[in-house]
């Protein structure tokens, strides 16, 4: 998973948290990419979020702003059964 962050996001901070405790579980490897970083624009002018964090699963737009626990929870049953 590929979390591009923007400086003082809250919604960034949070989605940080819940994916890195994936990441101990060993269940995803997390990179952290900064929006303003050269690989964060052409992230960002390849998904076009409408919010931060964007998060990409595989190569794939996975989501946008908060991150909802349903979709994590979807996620999490996706990656264990792998």
């Amino acid at each position: 998973m590929t979390l591009v962050t923007a400086p003082a996001c809250h919604f960034c901070e949070d989605a940080h948290e819940r994916l890195g405790v994936l990441e101990s579980r060993g269940l995803l490897t997390l990179t952290l990419v900064a929006a303003e970083s050269s690989d964060g624009q052409a992230l960002i002018g390849k998904h076009r979020p409408g919010m931060f964090p964007l998060m990409i699963l595989d190569g794939n737009y996975f989501h946008d702003g908060r991150l909802p626990r349903g979709k994590l929870a979807r996620l999490v049953q996706q990656l264990e059964a792998s």
